[in-house]
This record gives structure tokens, sequence and C-alpha cells, in this order.
């Protein structure tokens, strides 16, 4: 519990970092808290962010989505939901992590600290997104946007202008030098109607399977399977 009290005397710092001051403390602390930490603890009055995580990645999806609407209002369905799965994708919400200096700040088992654990790219991402249901729940929609403006306009301008990433591209070439051997994709599941599908998919790699994506379309869920795939081997 040591680790716990040492951060409930950086929520200060932290909040600072992060520029909102939190009415419920508790919401920050739960946050940060992985959920390695609360099953080495083995206390059931203690809970992880997992939670906060679901929640926070559809709000974080809502208010970009949002964002891009009225900053692009000539762009049809399609860019804006590529622009959108860039924005909150997991390699940039680790990076927002990094951005704010929090990282250090996660409440990891001890597995995971001696590891690489916060540093690990999906622990940070979870965290953005459970840190986002945390100021939603405790500020509403006007703080979520507040802070993301605030830290993150900059980022995601940069990523509007610059070309969308190739991660099917990237991943063949990694494969090829590696394995001297192209990626495999299958599709494990397709659901709902023709006009909405929604696809499954997982890429292999030298026959181990490496990433998952589901998405609208084939090309969409490959693309988010070679990112998994591409964030599991480091390559980012």
């Amino acid at each position: 519990m040591d680790l716990l009290q040492t951060l409930r005397g950086q929520i200060g710092p932290i909040e600072e970092k992060i520029g909102y001051f939190f009415e419920n403390k508790d919401l920050l602390i739960l946050a940060l808290t992985h959920r390695s930490f609360v099953n080495e603890l083995k206390q059931r009055t203690l809970a992880h962010n997992e939670r906060l995580e679901f929640l926070g990645d559809s709000i974080l999806g809502l208010v970009i989505a949002e964002y891009l609407y009225h900053r692009l209002p000539s762009y049809p369905e399609g860019p804006l939901s590529q622009l959108r799965s860039r924005l909150v994708d997991a390699p940039s919400c680790a990076q927002y992590v990094q951005k704010l200096g929090i990282a250090d700040a996660i409440l990891l088992g001890r597995g995971e600290r001696i590891g690489e654990g916060k540093t690990k790219l999906s622990i940070q991402a979870d965290v953005f997104e459970a840190l986002i249901a945390a100021l939603y729940l405790d500020g509403g929609l006007k703080a979520v946007k507040s802070f993301l403006l605030l830290h993150f306009e900059a980022d995601f301008e940069r990523i509007i202008d610059s070309p969308p990433r190739n991660y099917k591209a990237e991943l063949q070439d990694y494969s090829q030098k590696k394995f001297q051997k192209a990626p495999v994709y299958k599709i494990v599941d397709a659901v709902g109607p023709d006009h909405a599908k929604i696809f499954h998919i997982l890429v292999f790699l030298n026959e181990h399977e490496m990433g998952v994506g589901t998405g609208g379309s084939k090309k969409e869920a490959e693309q988010r399977a070679a990112l998994d795939a591409l964030s599991k081997i480091g390559v980012e």
C-alpha cells in the first residue's frame, strides 16, 4: 500500500500537469491504478481502471469525432473515420500520456514494475482512456474538451495535416526482412447486416498469431491488426 500512499501525496503535482483539479481525487487515483497492482494486493475494496477505460474509450471517440466534424466540414465519413482512428489509437494515446509526464505515477504490480510496465504502450494507452473517463465523471464533457484542446490540439492538427501511415505495408516490410515471407491475414468473424458488417481479423507472422483488429471493412480491420502486431513487436 506504500505506493498508493505515495500516489496520494503526488496528486497535486499530477493535477498541475493535467491542468485540471479533481473534486473527487479518488477518480484520478483509480485512473492510474492498473489491474496488476490490485491483483497483487488482493484487496476486494481496491478497484482498478478497466471500467474507466471502457467508458473513456467511448467518450474520447465522441469528443474527437465532434472536433473533426467541425474542423473538416467538407470531409466525408470515410476520411473522418480514418482520422479519428489515428487520433485515438493506442500509439497516439500512449504518446499523450508520455507528453503529460504522468507515466511514472501509474500503479503497477511488482511484475510489471520489474519489467517494462510503465513504458508499455498498451498500459499507457489504457491509462489515458481511463483518465478521460475520470475527467468526464468529475467535470463532464466540458472538462474533457478543455483538457484535450489544452494539451493536444497541436498534435491533432499535425496528424490531420500528415498522410496516414500504412501499417500493413510496414508490417509487410518487417516480415519480409525478418522471416522472408509475408504476413497472413485471416477473417475469424464477420457480424452484422451486409451494409454494416464488423470484421474481426487476425494477422500471423511466421505462422504465429501477432495481432488482432476489427473494423467496418476488411481493409480497416487488417490495418488495425497490423498496427496491433507492430505495437507488440515494438515497431511504432
